[in-house]
């Protein structure tokens, strides 16, 4: 029994090598590695989840296609943004890299109020499920807390949050969570500008996105040119400091679609 454990983590981490092996040589062309660094995107991602962008979903850009596949122009849309894509896009301020889901479309307008999401004047559909349950304690290289809804939470006690099922114009779904009756929970009736797009984390008491003006750290509207690409799988997932420390790998998570 035990070569037989021995030969799957074996197994286990020569597909995580291949997986990093084929994100550096297709880095710059088709894929771009993303590690997920903080807890904005919860439950759909969690820190530790490392997955492959797919920069081809929206069409080439002049950040990653060769110059001999490229027009004059750098650009070449074959596909629009779908509300509800989780994307990684490149903070419009300081260029580093953000992961969001896609909740504004051009000419759509977007309001928080009391916690619900408004899309074009009508409510969002949102359905309870069960509370999303996580321990705390540190999580990640950042050794970062999570937040909880029953706060304060000792450490290795358990932290949870409302959880709930929304439902997109179209029919995608996902699961949101709620901490908290905040700041975000009740906005200004937002106008999405044409070739802009509005971005919203899961996490919604714990995500900096089109909610909040750049001024305060927020991203604001994100213009198409800053899309990098859409995520898709998650690939590997480690709940530890170190993806090398093979006894915190979430092996459930390994492959896993992003919906």
């Amino acid at each position: 029994m035990a070569a037989k454990a021995a030969d799957g983590i074996m197994e286990t981490i020569k597909t995580v090598v291949y997986a990093l092996l084929i994100a550096g040589a297709f880095r710059t062309l088709l894929f771009q590695p993303f590690w997920i660094p903080s807890g904005s995107m919860k439950d759909t991602l969690l820190i530790g989840d490392f997955l492959f962008v797919n920069k081809m979903a929206y069409g080439y850009s002049r950040y990653s296609c060769p110059f001999s596949l490229c027009p004059i122009s750098g650009r070449v849309l074959s596909n629009q943004p779908e509300r509800g894509d989780v994307v990684v896009f490149r903070h419009p301020v300081n260029g580093s890299d953000f992961i969001k889901r896609l909740i504004g479309l051009p000419g759509d307008t977007v309001q928080v109020k009391e916690g619900m999401l408004y899309l074009n004047g009508a409510p969002v559909r949102t359905d309870p499920m069960p509370m999303f349950e996580e321990v705390f304690e540190r999580q990640g290289p950042m050794r970062s807390y999570p937040r909880c809804q029953n706060a304060p939470v000792g450490e290795g006690g358990l932290c949870t949050k409302e959880r709930f099922r929304e439902t997109l114009p179209g029919g995608k779904s996902h699961e949101i969570l709620n901490i908290e009756n905040g700041y975000a929970d009740n906005t200004p009736l937002f106008t999405v500008p044409e070739g802009h797009f509005f971005f919203m984390g899961d996490n919604r008491d714990n995500s900096m996105d089109s909610r909040f003006d750049r001024a305060v750290g927020g991203v604001g509207m994100v213009p198409f040119d800053h899309l990098i690409g859409r995520a898709d799988r998650i690939m590997f997932s480690s709940s530890g400091r170190s993806m090398l420390y093979f006894w915190t790998w979430r092996a459930d998570r390994f492959f896993k679609a992003v919906e």
